[in-house]
């Protein structure tokens, strides 16, 4: 059948497991390397605390305290070793003759055990460059971006913003006036995960007890997570350091929720982990190529689930009036904010840069100040998170750009634009990988 339609019709079946074993993989060999993937991802969340996002599996296979006091006397290059030998177990599966959902299956768990021996190597002392990095992680590569484009359109925002004089200050002038009052925070933003949520549920069927809380912290480096506990339920948590302005409240509320990464965990949940019983989506590595998807399709989420001419009408017409904000100046505030877009390259340039040692630190909280239009506390918090998530920074942009690219692509061929949730959708209730969007 064409390509195209594969996908919608494979979903069907992912809520059964009990679909015919005809022509299937050896099941009892590649559950077993599934299961030994899943310990070896734990494991390795003893040496990195931040590789494991989160862990839905058995409690018993969690490391204990034997384990870990084994971590600390042996080296994390053994793991590597391990993940080899699950990589030439899965190569002698063949995966010519089987249904395309079981072939799926075996090159997602190839990606994410290249990507893990890429991550223990690293662990172990092995130096890659900034590309090199992202390619053997992420299994994608940012382009490089072009600096007269963004001195271009530093030019336009200088136009276009009041006043005169230094242009980071005069942007974050123009911003304060968008901030939300702290006490009106929690409202506009729980208004903006209620709306986000309808939208949704409008185009993708989601379990009734699907839910998220929200909460407000201090002292991290990025501005809003999800923590999926399991269940159907996530935690978003927003950095309570960082200005909350009147636009956060629609990015986070889609991003982290509605239809970004809470929605994006319900799918993979209900039709791979319980649906199908497949045991390694019951641990979510930080770092692996599905994160291009996660964070892509979270970005992508905000403007699907709010067009443009869609979201300025809600903001207008409720968030702004909720926030106490001066609704007359949503559309000029949008036309600012299409300024921006043009810069959103600059951060992966800057982390390039930096993280490869052509510039120094205090030249990339520069960088990055000037052609994020950030002040140095924002620009030294942004150099934090490269420091700490190094190339993982490329998976929002350029992981937006491919998932638009692809879900929007499919959507034009069958001429139909609201397909679009329906092949957002697939991309987590099948299993893929970055290379699939190209």
């Amino acid at each position: 059948m064409p390509r195209l339609l594969t996908s919608v019709l494979l979903v069907v079946g992912l809520a059964s497991s009990t679909c015919a074993q005809t022509a299937r993989a050896p099941q009892g060999a590649l559950d077993s390397i599934a299961e030994s993937y899943v310990k070896l991802a734990l494991r390795l969340g003893l040496y990195d605390p931040d590789f494991v996002d989160a862990y839905l599996g058995p409690a018993e296979w969690k490391p204990g305290e034997a384990d870990s006091a084994q971590a600390k006397t042996t080296p994390v290059a053994e793991l590597g070793r391990e993940a080899d030998r699950l990589l030439t177990e899965l190569q002698g599966i063949p995966i010519e003759k089987l249904p395309e959902i079981e072939r799926r299956r075996i090159v997602y768990l190839r990606a994410q055990l290249v990507s893990l021996r890429a991550r223990v190597d690293m662990l172990s002392g092995k130096r890659l460059i900034f590309d090199e990095e992202s390619k053997a992680i992420y299994d994608i590569v940012a382009p490089q971006y072009n600096v007269d484009s963004l001195d271009a359109a530093l030019e336009e925002l200088d136009a276009f913003l009041p006043g005169t004089g230094d242009l980071v200050e005069r942007a974050e002038a123009y911003r304060k006036q968008f901030i939300v009052p702290q006490d009106k925070i929690d409202t506009v933003f729980k208004t903006a995960i209620a709306e986000a949520r309808r939208r949704t549920r409008q185009h993708i069927a989601l379990p009734a007890d699907e839910r998220f809380t929200s909460e407000y912290v201090t002292g991290v480096s990025w501005a809003a997570y999800n923590w999926y506990k399991g269940n159907n339920h996530s935690i978003i948590q927003v950095n309570a350091d960082v200005p909350f302005y009147v636009s956060s409240a629609i990015a986070w509320a889609c991003h982290e929720g509605y239809p970004g990464h809470h929605v994006q965990n319900v799918l993979v949940e209900k039709y791979l982990l319980r649906g199908r019983g497949w045991v390694e989506y019951s641990v979510y590595p930080l770092f692996c190529p599905t994160a291009p998807l996660s964070e892509g399709g979270a970005e992508y989420a905000v403007e699907l689930a709010f067009p443009d001419s869609e979201r300025v009408a809600f903001e207008k017409q409720v968030l702004f009036p909720l926030a106490g904000l001066d609704s007359a100046k949503v559309e000029d505030y949008y036309r600012y904010r299409t300024l921006t877009k043009r810069l959103k390259g600059a951060g992966i340039e800057g982390d390039r840069r930096y993280l490869d040692g052509k510039i120094s630190r205090e030249e990339a909280i520069a960088w990055i100040g000037k052609y994020s239009l950030r002040n140095e506390k924002e620009s030294e918090r942004s150099v934090r998170f490269a420091e700490k998530y190094r190339s993982y920074v490329i998976t929002y942009t350029l992981g937006e750009d491919q998932v638009k690219a692809y879900v929007e692509r499919r959507a034009a061929a069958v001429g139909d634009p609201a397909r679009r949730w329906e092949f957002l959708r697939d991309l987590f209730a099948i299993p893929h990988v970055p290379s699939d969007l190209l």
